[in-house]
């Protein structure tokens, strides 16, 4: 396998690992460890940890090494604004032509079904930097969204009620549902926090039986 196959295989590998839960926020990434559990030399691992960093899914620290990002309300708050500011940039800049992209095959799972449909939104946009920086702030969500349905309720009726907005609604509907959207976590961010540490310390506690 080259260089270049085994640098992908890995970041993809590392990103799946650091998105899905598994390790708690403010956690150090130690290269060595994940070498040894992807089949892999250190430095494609801390190639794939420097990338990881510039995309702000990971932080460098000055003489401590790699760390997962902490998740305070503030910065979750933060996250909810720049989210909605996308959105509403993307939804604005929306072709005239018609979409066929429709948002009935979005995931079971209320995490992901959110960043499908709000990568689709992006993909509307005409201005194809709106779903990259979608894209990317649905991955530093993904925590938070995860625990979502540990603080608040209904979660996926609203997710639902999104879809059906971006299929058969006019934009100004769709835009208004996003705001309420964003109002309501960015009124639970503590609740979110809370759920999301719990959450982790217990996916922690289960892989370590």
């Amino acid at each position: 396998m080259n260089s270049g196959v085994t640098a992908e295989r890995v970041y993809d590998a590392l990103k799946s690992r650091l998105l899905s839960g598994a390790l708690l926020p403010g956690e150090r990434l130690e290269p060595a460890r994940f070498a040894e559990e992807l089949a892999s030399s250190v430095t494609p691992v801390r190639d794939a940890l420097h990338r990881l960093t510039g995309e702000r899914l990971v932080e460098a620290r000055a003489s401590d090494g790699f760390h997962l990002p902490l998740v305070t309300e503030a910065h979750l708050r933060d996250l909810y604004a720049w989210n909605t500011a996308l959105l509403h940039l993307a939804v604005q800049s929306w072709r005239q032509t018609p979409s066929t992209v429709r948002a009935d095959t979005l995931a079971a799972d209320a995490g992901r079904a959110t960043a499908m449909l709000f990568g689709l939104i992006g993909a509307r946009s005409a201005n194809p930097e709106h779903g990259a920086q979608i894209a990317a702030c649905s991955d530093r969500l993904a925590a938070a969204r995860a625990a979502e349905g540990s603080a608040l309720a209904a979660v996926e009726t609203e997710i639902r009620g999104l879809a059906l907005a971006f299929d058969h609604d006019p934009p100004a509907v769709l835009l208004k549902l996003l705001r309420t959207y964003h109002r309501r976590r960015a009124a639970a961010a503590p609740d979110i926090v809370r759920a999301l540490y719990r959450a982790r310390a217990n996916n922690r506690s289960i892989a370590d039986l």
